[in-house]
């Protein structure tokens, strides 16, 4: 394999390489002919996770922003990460632009109006009466529980680590360096690349949903505009422009691509939001979003530790009911994206401290999100009306967007902005915003992939990351052309299982990083060959 990788001109580890490559193809042939038995084993997989084993998920991501911001206020949130001379390679401003678009912002515009209306319509509390206006808070405070620290905790605890290692030891940018205090010089061997090329498989597969997932919501916007066809046709074609623009951003690099596309996705989002609080209620958004600060801070903990333990005895949800299709479901999702994410924050983090990392990492995102679901969720849920009184007033016009999101979940979007001036126009951008969200998303990825690949964070030859681009788009295109949605559907099932062995791994990393953080003279700096593992032992 090494010297076919010298023929084709790459810059990489070729086993790590060719062997994601090809589990990739075969997986992909193996989906492609036998989509509903596959959907079908996972599905039932899935199903027995979530039952058993829901309350690990939520302990854990609980337990994980313990943790991180225990390091933060510790003694060791002044560690640099990198040399104590170390500079941040980029502005505050840009790094948050970075974290937003490469993290969730594709997942905001999907989920800002339809969340908080799904939760409105068909609250997660039993005697909770839909519509009302314990209803809306209910709806709000769970939105914002799925989408703030948690999730950021599960993308900053393997992005912390991975900066720790790489920076601190000098340690390869891959995935398997943060397991350095127990596999050793393991780390270069089969068991460590094994972990590499699970952590990029993940990536891949999860990348490629997204970007599926991604073009409904772009086809039903551009439905909605123009009229254009709700059909294969149309996704693939969709695919085939964001991949261009990803692979332009992937040549282009890091610092001109990358940083470029997010400064400018960050700006037309932040642009999209103040035009909905200035056009709408402004009166009534800006008392949301102050109340909405307290009602996350109010319900944060008792949310974080809820384990929907008496819906066998309340509701006809069965063991989990509500929870289990919603909060299981996110974090088992998600944590398949961390070693991305974690990677990615942590090639962009260097030079800054630890608790710099955390804070700004878990808060920066945070806000912008709950500010982000304040503004339009509750604009969403006062246009379907807010209670009975509101909802009479309303006559015909009452839970028209509750309509909507049953009726198909990437219109919501679109049809939330029929009730403001210009909505041709702000449609219009909401489908750019979209489109820039998934192409900063699946540039971010290649590079990672890349780099996890290289295990360096200088980019390997053009030819070579843009392989990984077009890879990404490819995959989500052959899935919707061959296998259509339940091709989709099937991978869902299968990177949510495949949450289950990655929350663990990531579980691990805490304890890898304490034992890290354990060892370090915080009166010295230490950067360079990491010490023999058996030094690695925790202080008294």
């Amino acid at each position: 394999m090494d010297a076919l990788a010298r023929k084709l001109g790459l810059k990489t580890d070729s086993t790590i390489f060719f062997t994601s490559a090809g589990i990739m193809i075969l997986f992909l042939v193996a989906l492609l002919i036998a989509p509903d038995p596959i959907g079908a084993a996972f599905g039932a997989g899935r199903e027995w996770i979530v039952t058993n084993l829901g309350w690990f998920f939520i302990l854990g991501v609980t337990t994980w922003v313990a943790f991180l911001l225990w390091v933060a206020f510790s003694r060791y949130g002044a560690i640099r990460l990198g040399g104590n001379d170390a500079k941040p390679a980029y502005t505050n401003a840009s790094w948050f632009a970075m974290l937003f678009a490469g993290g969730i912002g594709t997942v905001l515009m999907f989920w800002g109006v339809a969340e908080p209306i799904s939760h409105f319509a068909t609250p997660p509390r039993t005697g909770v009466e839909p519509f009302s206006a314990t209803a809306a808070a209910d709806a709000m405070s769970f939105s914002i529980y799925h989408l703030g620290l948690h999730t950021w905790a599960i993308f900053a605890m393997p992005g912390l680590a991975f900066a720790y290692f790489i920076y601190r030891y000098n340690l390869p940018m891959r995935f398997s360096s943060v397991f350095y205090p127990f596999l050793g010089e393991r780390i270069y061997g089969p068991i460590g690349k094994s972990l590499d090329i699970f952590a990029i498989l993940g990536t891949l597969f999860g990348v490629a949903v997204s970007i599926g997932l991604g073009t409904q919501q772009i086809n039903a916007g551009l439905t909605e505009l123009w009229g254009v066809p709700d059909a294969v046709i149309t996704k693939v074609l969709i695919i085939a422009v964001l991949t261009t623009v990803a692979v332009g951003s992937i040549v282009a690099g890091l610092d001109s691509g990358v940083k470029l596309l997010s400064n400018i996705n960050i700006g037309m989002a932040v642009g999209l939001l103040l035009f909905v609080l200035f056009t709408g209620s402004t009166v009534f958004l800006l008392r949301a979003v102050v109340e909405t600060f307290g009602l996350y801070i109010t319900n944060l903990l008792p949310m974080a530790f809820w384990n929907d333990t008496l819906a066998r005895y309340s509701s006809e949800g069965g063991a989990w009911g509500w929870q289990g299709s919603w909060t299981v479901f996110y974090w088992a999702w998600t944590v398949t994206w961390s070693p991305f994410i974690g990677i990615f924050v942590a090639r962009i983090s260097r030079g800054r401290t630890i608790r710099e990392f955390v804070l700004g990492v878990l808060f920066a995102p945070s806000i912008f999100t709950l500010i982000w679901f304040a503004i339009f969720g509750w604009s969403a849920m006062e246009i379907d009306g807010i209670g009975p009184e509101a909802r009479a007033a309303l006559g015909d016009q009452a839970g028209i967007l509750s309509a909507a999101v049953a009726e198909s979940i990437p219109l919501a979007m679109f049809a939330f902005f029929d009730n403001f001036p210009a909505a041709t126009l702000i449609k219009g951008l909401a489908v750019v915003i979209v489109a820039i969200f998934f192409a900063t998303s699946s540039d971010s990825a290649s590079l990672v992939v890349d780099m996890l690949c290289t295990g360096s964070p200088d980019p390997g030859p053009w030819h070579q990351r843009v392989f990984w681009g077009v890879s990404e788009g490819m995959l989500a295109a052959m899935l919707i052309v061959l296998a259509g949605d339940a091709g989709l559907t099937a991978l869902q099932q299968v990177i949510t299982v495949v949450g289950l062995p990655m929350f663990i791994l990531v579980f691990i990393m805490m304890f890898s990083l304490y034992r890290g953080l354990s060892q370090e003279d915080l009166s010295e700096v230490r950067v360079g060959a990491p010490p023999k593992r058996e030094e690695l032992k925790p202080q008294d």
